[in-house]
């Protein structure tokens, strides 16, 4: 079984970097927050996971100190909104390059709805949303110790909103959400496939 090897610090070698084409698919942080003038902000970041359940602890890292990260930490609240299929191309109008005076929501023509525990609305389109408080921004460092223009923001859910539509039997129907993920290069995504059950061992 052969195998293409490379040393990041020398360089992958190939047309394009495979680092976002092999951890994938990922799903995709659709942050919204608020300044502390009042200003709504609602942007994607491709890097986006949950790292604990009790309590639930999710986090997002942003490549460059951007306004949702300044947001976040002037008022210690942010919301992450399912990014679905039908809301793709709304999601990716989010990402378009604009200052810190353009909302978003407006911009994308979606609807902020208010949030219950945090100040911060979600996008109202959403078929599921989760209200977080900020436990800690870490700015990442490098192995030599350097630190990396790179913002991990790490939240405890203390509110979560699902649209009734996608509740079976009281369970989440995640596939009929039609969550969409980050996949590999700049434009490519990813839609949830059949879904299997497969249970942990018991011994």
């Amino acid at each position: 079984m052969s195998h293409y090897f490379y040393s990041p610090a020398d360089g992958h070698g190939l047309a394009h970097d495979p680092f976002k084409a092999i951890v994938a698919p990922r799903m995709i942080g659709w942050i919204s927050s608020r300044a502390t003038d009042g200003r709504l902000n609602l942007a994607p970041y491709s890097f986006f996971g949950a790292f604990a359940t009790s309590p639930a602890i999710i986090g997002f890292s942003s490549e460059g100190y951007k306004d949702s990260i300044g947001n976040i930490e002037a008022t210690g609240e942010f919301v992450w909104n399912l990014a679905s299929k039908p809301l793709a191309e709304q999601m990716n109008r989010t990402s378009a390059p604009v200052g810190p005076e353009v909302d978003e929501f407006a911009l994308s023509g979606l609807m902020p709805a208010p949030g219950r525990n945090v100040a911060v609305p979600h996008v109202a389109e959403s078929p599921a949303a989760l209200e977080c408080k900020l436990l800690q921004v870490v700015r990442l460092h490098n192995l030599d110790g350097e630190p990396m223009d790179n913002y991990l923001a790490l939240g405890q859910v203390v509110g979560v909103h699902i649209q009734n539509a996608f509740l079976k039997d009281g369970l989440f129907d995640t596939h009929a959400a039609q969550p969409i993920m980050r996949a590999g290069y700049r434009g490519d995504y990813a839609e949830i496939g059949a879904i299997f059950e497969m249970f942990r061992p018991t011994k």
